[in-house]
C-alpha cells in the first residue's frame, strides 16, 4: 500500500514530535502482511508532488495489485502559490486523474480520500468545513472514474461536531508554545487512521483478513518519530 498526500498523512522525524501524520497509525489496522509505503510530504498539493517527480517515482515502484491512497487538497487551495494552487473543478481533478491512470496503468488500484478536516468552530459550536469545493471536486471525479472514495472530509468532520470544541483539542498538534489545529498528535492520527481502514473494509477494498484493531484502543506510545 502506497500513500500520496501532504503533511496531514505525512511521516514526521523527532524535530517535529508530537505531530503525527495519519499515514504514521495506519498500520497499526492492516494486517501483517500489507505494508504501507508512506509518500506524503508536508506542503504538497496535486501540482507540486507530482510536478516534483514524486509521483513518478512512486509509480515507478509500484507492483500490480498494489492499494495507491491520494489525498490532497490542503495546499491544493493556496490561491497565492502558483507551484501549488489548482482550480477544484478544473486543474485540481486533471491532476487527480494523473494519479487514477497512472497507477492502474501498472496495474495498481487507485483510492482517493478526501482531505482530512481542519479544527474549526463557529461561536455556536459547529464544526466548520474549510476545504471549499474540492472535496465535492474530488467525489464527482470518483464517480466519473470509478474509483472508490474514502470520504475523510465527511467522517472527521462528523467526529470534531462529535468531539466538540474543548475536546477537539486533544486530536491535534496542541502543545505548550503551539496551537495547530491542521495537524495531528497521536490520538487524532489514531482516530483517522482508523477511518480510513474501516472505510477500506467497508468498500471492499480490504479484505476482514486484511484489517485488525479496528474496536481496539491503540497505545499512543505505539506512535515513534525516527530520527531525521
Amino acid at each position: 500500500m502506497w500513500i500520496a498526500g501532504d503533511s496531514t498523512a505525512a511521516p514526521k522525524y523527532a524535530d517535529a514530535a508530537p505531530e503525527t501524520g495519519w499515514g504514521m497509525a495506519l498500520p497499526f489496522f492492516l494486517g501483517r502482511r500489507l505494508t504501507v509505503s508512506n509518500h506524503a510530504v508536508n506542503g504538497r498539493s496535486s501540482k507540486s508532488f507530482a510536478d516534483e517527480g514524486r509521483l513518478d517515482a512512486v509509480l515507478a515502484a509500484i507492483r500490480p495489485g498494489d492499494l495507491l491512497l491520494v489525498q490532497f487538497a490542503h495546499n491544493d487551495e493556496k490561491a497565492e502559490d502558483p507551484t501549488r494552487y489548482t482550480e477544484p473543478w478544473t486543474t485540481y481533478q486533471e491532476y487527480l486523474t494523473r494519479y487514477v491512470q497512472g497507477a492502474r496503468a501498472r496495474g495498481a488500484r487507485p483510492v482517493l480520500l478526501t482531505p482530512v478536516e481542519r479544527r474549526r468552530f463557529d461561536a455556536g459550536g459547529n464544526a466548520l468545513p474549510s476545504h471549499g469545493e474540492y472535496p465535492a471536486a474530488m467525489r464527482a471525479l470518483a464517480g466519473r472514474e470509478h474509483v472508490p472514495l474514502v470520504d475523510i472530509q465527511a467522517l472527521s468532520l462528523a467526529l470534531w461536531q462529535r468531539l466538540g470544541v474543548e475536546e477537539t483539542k486533544r486530536y491535534f498538534n496542541w502543545t505548550a508554545t503551539e496551537q495547530d489545529n491542521t495537524h495531528f498528535n497521536p490520538p487524532g492520527a489514531i482516530a483517522i487512521a482508523r477511518l480510513v481502514a474501516e472505510q477500506l473494509l467497508a468498500q471492499g477494498v480490504l479484505r476482514p483478513r486484511e484489517t485488525r484493531r479496528l474496536d481496539e484502543e491503540i497505545p499512543e506510545e505505539w506512535i515513534t518519530w525516527p530520527a531525521a
